[in-house]
């Protein structure tokens, strides 16, 4: 009779337990809190002019294999940037060649990526004609890539990284919100 009465006791003991408060939650993400929206006007020497956020920050790429007029939007609060990388056209083949590059930097996501979406971008009264990609898929590395011609002298890429472990789910507030930037960036973009 003594083993019974313990062994409900610890059962009953068991089933106190697991309602309590205390018992954990199962993990999730933290709430991100969004600045407020407002641009300032990037006119440097380089070939190109643009609005970017005041809660970002452009710095030239100071890699070894940085060339000129390279450079990265960076979203410290979101540990993010945007590399930006230009190139002169010298031709219509060399312009051929850079769309072909920009497409396989898209493509080499597909392993992680669950729908990669196009959309065409033109401006026609500012030369401005390119493609954005919405690379879809939890773990993609980059979940925005674009680039950006005026078809005959300039070509710039761009990509959106993140300095944290993929996890585009849980980076989906800040994607939309960066994404939006990225369209601002368009509208205010031109070629000098």
């Amino acid at each position: 009779m003594g083993r019974l009465f313990v062994l409900v006791f610890f059962f009953s003991l068991l089933l106190v337990c697991c309602k309590s408060p205390d018992t954990p939650l199962p993990r999730a993400y933290f709430r991100i809190a969004m600045p407020e929206r407002d641009y300032r006007h990037f006119d440097e020497d380089y070939p190109f002019s643009f609005a970017y956020p005041g809660y970002a920050g452009v710095v030239p790429d100071t890699r070894e294999t940085a060339e000129p007029y390279w450079s990265d939007i960076v979203y410290p609060d979101f540990r993010g940037r945007i590399h930006l990388s230009y190139k002169p056209v010298g031709s219509q083949r060399e312009l051929a060649g850079l769309f072909e590059d920009a497409r396989t930097f898209v493509h080499r996501h597909i392993p992680k990526a669950t729908a990669i979406r196009e959309e065409v971008i033109m401006y026609p009264d500012r030369r401005v004609y390119g493609m954005l990609y919405h690379i879809r898929g939890r773990e993609a590395a980059s979940p925005i890539q674009f680039y950006l011609t005026d078809s005959v002298d300039h070509f710039l890429r761009g990509a959106l990284y993140f300095h944290v472990r993929p996890n585009n789910d849980s980076l989906a507030p800040v994607i939309e919100f960066i994404e939006e930037d990225i369209r601002h960036f368009f509208d205010t973009f031109e070629w000098q």
